[in-house]
């Protein structure tokens, strides 16, 4: 395969260009030196020839979406995020290792390793969904390491936008860590498509390869694509691996969504418990409890803002209207893809601080928060509503757009595409990526503090 050459790095105002670091196929990684505060960082830089208006709009809202979160302690930092003077998009962030997308088959990590990192990471994915956000693309090579050796979760979001944007087969996901719902286009991904995923990273750095991949024989994308279809889980090879912690992961990684976990932050307790079970003090579980993630947390089916496809027909028009997700292979990664070790994470919260935390997220799952949750899954009278969404076709794009109907501060768009996931979004506009013959159908509301308006009339568009 003929790698292209790096993009020639941006000059940014208070960095020095120290050297490349890595190349996607959307972004190069550059290793900056920061003047003030001095410190090394690694820069993303969007290549110039796939930036559109509506990419630097998308790169916007992902880059917010990525700062918020990236105040959890186990997601890679954001230190800022701006458009370069010849108009690349670019994120400065953390500078860390990726040295465990290569360790895994390098070496056999230790049981306890492994389930730290599933516990830290799961409460990461679990923040995100209690905020309305999902990864799409959770595998080893997207955890990294803080130069103290604490997990982090990067890239969220933002490659899956721009593919969407971009290109007409819309990737979220690599095959050997993606659901068969998420491969077979039924969804294009939920709360147990990640519960999926995450297990089946777990199980990756466990067995030192994939969950379906096999050591003598074919896997190439369709091979590899048949059998996580029928999700039939192979035993780990491993003495020192405990059946329950198997059993776990077959749960996760179970062919029906309906048969995993319900949460993620279900799956980090099972984790936890194994952890007890082989005698290791749990890992704690870092959640985000603030007042609005505390209302949707009431109870572990209800999925509030993000919401999965499952159940949906998966044939005639309507189940072929999201036919727009095409899986790729996972081609092996360059080396030096990802930003390499140095810099300094934050200071993490005190011990009593996140028990009480724990212990508070704890009784509100117990007991349930029906009353709270019905009125945030009611519609809002009292929040603005969308009344005018228009629909054009750009390309293999259709742009679906509308007027503000007077949004206030920290208020966001709901959209809702029907049989897909639900996406929150500020800006008065949203793209989907077609094939001819689709037809696609959005409502959006106006979600503001956990409540969400009346959603506007369904629009629909059709690939001609």
């Amino acid at each position: 395969m003929v790698r292209r050459r790096p993009s020639d790095p941006p000059i940014l105002p208070g960095f020095s260009h120290v050297r490349v670091l890595g190349s996607g196929g959307f972004a190069d990684v550059f290793l900056y030196e920061q003047n003030m505060p001095r410190r090394q960082v690694a820069v993303k830089v969007l290549l110039s020839d796939v930036v559109t208006e509506h990419v630097r709009q998308m790169f916007q809202v992902e880059a917010n979406l990525m700062a918020q979160l990236s105040s959890h302690p186990s997601i890679l930092t954001v230190y800022q995020a701006s458009i370069s003077a010849d108009g690349r998009p670019y994120l400065v962030m953390e500078l860390c290792s990726a040295q465990l997308a290569s360790r895994y088959r390098a070496e056999r990590i230790p049981v306890a390793e492994v389930l730290g990192i599933g516990v830290r990471i799961g409460g990461a994915i679990e923040t995100a969904h209690r905020q309305g956000v999902l990864h799409r693309d959770i595998k080893p090579s997207n955890i990294m390491l803080t130069a103290y050796g604490h997990p982090v979760l990067s890239d969220f979001g933002i490659a899956s936008s721009l593919n969407a944007a971009t290109t007409q087969e819309s990737v979220g996901m690599s095959i050997p860590w993606s659901a068969p719902e998420v491969l077979l286009d039924e969804t294009t991904g939920s709360v147990q498509s990640e519960v999926w995923s995450l297990a089946a990273t777990l199980y990756t750095l466990l067995a030192g390869r994939s969950p379906f991949e096999v050591v003598e024989g074919s896997n190439a994308s369709e091979a590899l694509i048949g059998r996580i279809s029928r999700a039939r889980v192979p035993s780990l090879d491993r003495d020192d691996v405990p059946e329950s912690l198997e059993t776990v992961l077959r749960r996760a990684l179970n062919r029906a969504p309906a048969r995993r976990h319900s949460s993620v932050l279900e799956l980090v307790r099972d984790l936890q418990r194994v952890e007890a079970e082989l005698g290791l003090t749990p890992t704690q579980a870092d959640v985000a409890m603030d007042d609005w993630a505390i209302a949707s947390a009431g109870d572990p089916h209800d999925r509030t803002i993000v919401r999965a496809a499952a159940g949906k027909p998966s044939g005639g028009a309507r189940g072929r209207r999201l036919r727009r997700r095409r899986a790729v292979a996972a081609a092996p990664e360059p080396e030096g893809a990802s930003p390499r070790t140095a810099g300094v994470r934050r200071v993490r919260q005190s011990r009593m601080i996140a028990a009480a935390l724990l212990v508070i997220a704890i009784v509100v799952v117990g007991l349930g928060a029906t009353a709270t949750l019905s009125a945030i899954q009611a519609a809002d009278g009292s929040l603005p509503r969308v009344s005018n969404v228009e629909a054009a076709r750009e390309g293999s794009t259709i742009i679906f757009s509308w007027s503000d109907p007077g949004l206030a501060e920290g208020d966001v768009y709901q959209v809702q595409v029907d049989g897909g996931a639900t996406t929150l979004q500020r800006t008065a506009e949203f793209a989907v990526a077609v094939v001819e013959g689709d037809t696609v159908c959005v409502t959006v509301s106006v979600a503001r503090e956990g409540r969400v308006g009346a959603p506007s009339d369904e629009k629909c568009a059709v690939a001609e």
